[in-house]
């Protein structure tokens, strides 16, 4: 991808320190890009400053619906939004509580929706079109025991990537969602260091891995540059092929 394609360009990052939004956000600004980083945990924000201190931080809870609205309109113009954030528990159905269902649409979903709203209403006032990537999941199109709650956020989320391409691009503003399978996050390697689980998992993809944040980040910036420009509405599953598998 050419620098110069990204220079000039301001973007807003969620969930962005750690995984898979730090991976995104770090990739952006070393490409030239003015990046906004929120989190809602210090610590990260701080490390991902002393790694790249071009990018500016912003302590969050998204799901705080009118703090979010403000801390967001107080960045300023901004051109390329990801909505990386998320929350995961892995709860069955009779379990669920209503504040875990809450906890998980409102991170995953309401807090998308909300920051979308703000941002892509800010570039259709300008008139200078823009691009939206979310972070979902190949959860919110395949589910999996114990993701009733995971995997209704997740869809809510690509439906609204759907509704969202078909309203917002006549003002030039491209939305588009990434689904990853299994990513290999720190938490991801938590979450499947068991041989039996795994091995299970990866019957299940044809090339045979889980993705590593790279392979995320990469479909990301695909999405969110001019080489994309007519690709708008794309559901895009990052799996290896997982969702064609009958296994």
């Amino acid at each position: 991808m050419e620098e110069t394609e990204f220079n000039d360009k301001r973007a807003l990052v969620t969930g962005a320190g750690k995984g898979i939004g730090r991976g995104i956000a770090v990739r952006l600004a070393n490409l030239g890009t003015k990046v906004y980083a929120i989190s809602r945990t210090q610590t990260d924000l701080d490390n991902l400053k002393q790694e790249v201190p071009s990018i500016e931080t912003r302590l969050l809870d998204i799901s705080d619906w009118e703090t979010t609205r403000k801390v967001v309109e107080d960045l300023g113009p901004i051109d390329l939004l990801v909505n990386n954030a998320a929350v995961i528990k892995h709860t069955p159905f009779f379990d669920v509580t209503k504040e875990e269902l809450d906890e998980q649409h409102d991170i995953n979903f309401r807090a998308a929706f909300n920051i979308t709203q703000v941002v892509t209403k800010g570039m259709a006032e300008r008139g200078t079109g823009g691009a939206v990537v979310n972070i979902s999941s190949i959860a919110g199109i395949r589910t999996t025991m114990n993701h009733s709650c995971y995997s209704t956020s997740k869809a809510a989320l690509d439906m609204l990537t759907l509704s969202l391409a078909h309203e917002l691009g006549p003002k030039k503003i491209r939305v588009n969602s990434v689904n990853p399978t299994v990513v290999m996050t720190e938490m991801g390697k938590r979450g499947w260091n068991d041989p039996e689980k795994k091995a299970a998992a990866l019957a299940k993809i044809p090339v045979g891995r889980f993705a590593e944040i790279e392979d995320i980040v990469n479909a990301t910036v695909y999405l969110l540059s001019d080489k994309s420009s007519m690709i708008n509405g794309v559901v895009l599953p990052v799996d290896g092929g997982m969702i064609n598998s009958f296994i």
